[in-house]
Order: C-alpha cells, then sequence, then structure tokens
C-alpha cells in the first residue's frame, strides 16, 4: 500500500524548495522502505537549487540519510526491518567491472545520477507524477525506497544526525585522505575550504598523524572550527596563502586538498605544493567549469594532481569503519553539527550556506 510523505520538493525552477505531501510505494525486489530519521542539507543540494548542475524534475532533494528500515522487498537478504542504516547517494551495481575491483564509487551499471532505481523508475509519486528522489536516495522526505545496495547498516547507537552526514561529508573528506591520497603520518597537509567536507578532510588528516595541518579560509568562524578538529594553522585566504604554507612546511605541502569547487582556488593548488607533493580536487565545481594548469611546472616539480570521488569509499565497508570510529571518540562527528532543523526550514538552512553562517544543518525527523 503506498503510504503518504512530507518531502522537500525542487520542481526544477528556481532555488527555493517547496514541502509537499508525495506518496512512496511499497519496496519492490532487491528494495528496501526506509523511514528517515535525519538528512543532512549539502552543498551537492546547493549545486542543484542554484542552477549549477542538471537534473530531472520534480525532485525530492537530499543525498546524505540514515533512519530505520520499515520493509523490505522480495529477494533482499542482508537487512530486515528495525535494522538502522545509512543510505549511499552513488548505489553500487555488484556487477559491473569496478565493483569486482572494489571500486564502488566507479560502478559503471548504477542508475544514481539519473536518480533512478536499477529498473529505471521511482517509488515516487505526486498525484498521478513521476516524482525523483535526487540520486536515487532523496533523503529530505520521510520515507524513501532505495536498493538494497544503497542501505548500509550501522550500529543502533549511532545517532541518526551524525549517521547521516557519513553518507557524504564525512565519508568523502574522510576518505579523500585515507583512501584516495593514502597520507601518512607525518606528512604536512594543508586544506583549502573549511566548509563540512573540509573540516572532514581536517578530521581524517588528524586521525592519519598528519602534520603540520593548515587550513585555509575566508570566515573566521570556520577557522576556529578548523582548529577544534585538528587544524595546527590556519590562513585567511587571500593573504599570498602559498607564501605562508611554503614558510610553515619548509618550501611547501606534500598534500593539498582543494574542498570548494572553484576554478580560481584549483588553479592556486599546485603552487602549495613542495616538488613531489599530491593535490586532491574534492570540491564540485558547476558542470563545463575548465581551469588553467602550468603543465610544465607540475610535470619539471613531479607533482600530481588527483580526483577523489565519494572519498574512494565502499559504503558496504567504509560506513561501519567511520560510524565504529565515531563510537570510539576518534572522529568527533557531533561538534560538526551547528544547526539541528525542521524539514519546513530546508530553505532557510540553504541560506545561511549560501552565506557561509553555518557549519552544517542537519534536518532530524520527528
Amino acid at each position: 500500500m503506498p503510504r503518504t510523505a512530507l518531502a522537500a520538493v525542487h520542481d526544477g525552477r528556481g532555488n527555493r524548495l517547496e514541502i509537499k505531501e508525495i506518496q512512496v510505494a511499497d519496496p519492490g525486489p532487491g528494495e528496501v522502505l526506509v523511514r528517515l530519521g535525519a538528512s543532512g542539507v549539502c552543498g551537492s543540494d546547493r549545486h542543484v537549487l542554484d542552477g549549477e548542475w542538471n537534473l530531472p524534475s520534480p525532485t525530492v532533494m537530499g543525498h546524505e540519510g540514515a533512519g530505520t528500515v520499515e520493509a523490505v522487498g522480495e529477494g533482499v537478504t542482508g537487512l530486515a526491518p528495525g535494522d538502522s542504516v545509512i543510505l549511499s547517494w552513488y548505489y553500487p551495481c555488484r556487477r559491473c567491472r569496478a565493483c569486482a575491483a572494489g571500486k564502488a564509487w566507479a560502478c559503471t551499471g548504477t542508475r544514481a545520477p539519473e536518480c533512478l532505481l536499477p529498473d529505471g523508475t521511482t517509488r515516487l509519486r505526486d498525484g498521478d507524477d513521476v516524482v525523483y528522489p535526487y540520486l536515487a536516495v532523496g533523503t529530505m522526505s520521510e520515507y524513501t525506497v532505495v536498493p538494497e545496495s544503497a542501505a548500509v547498516r550501522i550500529p543502533s547507537d549511532v545517532p541518526f544526525d551524525v549517521a547521516s552526514l557519513i553518507g557524504c561529508s564525512i565519508t568523502t573528506g574522510v576518505g579523500a585522505v585515507v583512501n584516495n591520497a593514502r597520507v601518512p603520518a607525518g606528512s604536512s597537509a594543508v586544506v583549502v575550504g573549511c566548509g563540512g567536507v573540509g573540516l572532514a578532510v581536517i578530521m581524517g588528516l588528524a586521525l592519519a598523524g598528519a602534520h603540520p595541518i593548515i587550513a585555509v579560509d575566508t570566515a573566521e568562524e570556520k577557522l576556529a572550527a578548523a582548529r577544534s578538529f585538528g587544524a595546527t594553522h590556519t590562513l585567511r585566504a587571500g593573504d599570498d596563502v602559498a607564501a605562508q604554507v611554503a614558510e610553515l612546511t619548509g618550501g611547501g605541502a606534500d598534500y593539498a586538498f582543494e574542498v570548494i569547487g572553484r576554478v580560481e582556488t584549483i588553479e592556486t593548488l599546485p603552487s602549495l605544493l613542495a616538488p613531489g607533493g599530491v593535490g586532491v580536487l574534492v570540491g564540485l565545481p558547476p558542470e563545463g567549469a575548465k581551469a588553467g594548469i602550468d603543465v610544465l611546472e607540475l610535470a619539471e616539480a613531479g607533482k600530481t594532481l588527483i580526483g577523489s570521488n565519494y572519498g574512494g569509499a565502499v559504503p558496504s565497508l567504509d560506513f561501519p569503519r567511520l560510524a565504529e570510529l565515531y563510537l570510539a571518540g576518534k572522529l568527533p562527528l557531533d561538534s560538526l553539527i551547528s544547526h539541528r532543523v525542521r524539514l519546513d526550514e530546508v530553505n532557510e538552512a540553504f541560506d545561511a550556506m549560501r552565506d557561509g553562517t553555518r557549519t552544517r544543518s542537519v534536518i532530524v525527523f520527528d
């Protein structure tokens, strides 16, 4: 029987979300019905709302979510009603070459970017009209239906607001450090951009034993947050950052992470690196953005630029690991959440993100 759910829906026009009632069908074969406990408010959602990325619409926004399994479809064997789960916004097909190689983040068989389930449909409706769940999860809704591979069981004592962030920003940030860059202990690192994902990168660097850890941002409150999560030095953007990084590290950082997605900062990333250093592109720019890099300088100095998608994560492995690290006190994720909001406060949360006045907002469902 279809049920109703309140959801934050984008009609494809403007940057505002409408809170409206939608219908959510029962899960089909291989699918899971989840009652959401929390949903993060993430910059990737803002890219869509601000017209920088294109999606089918109308769309239930949200891709950082955690909640409780309510029901499972035929053939689901790894989950049961009552399980606590984190949702993965890039569900793996588990059959393609990338999945077989342990690279779930590079899966070529998923239909998540189309906002579709594996059979090419969705379980969401607004009357007779199809509604698309963002990245096939649509977490800004009281209920959602996802493929079994998109729901990862975690310990029930991890709060849903914390768990929701593991679904994207924490995995993306920490994973960029430990999976993509594989930063050795004692390496120097600089992080450009101290929003939610940037702070997760800093937490990952602290976890890996990097030193020094240099944080760069324009907002003093974000730099203060960076210090609380493990940054040893903070710099205001625009204050000849490359020279200051060189002074603090003795010639440039071993690793530099760009976590904004701005062409201007991406272009400066090589200047922050020591010879042989590695720059990691974590921030996501608008579609079609191009950056200019001094290729000769990059080659002669033996510097490397790598892309990081979803922190190089295998959610079925990384989500539980990160949850256990949180429970062990190794990742202070509670402190990352500056505002817990209701679903009907979501537009204000995005406005605050645009203004840079919050660390992280999380929607908490009753």
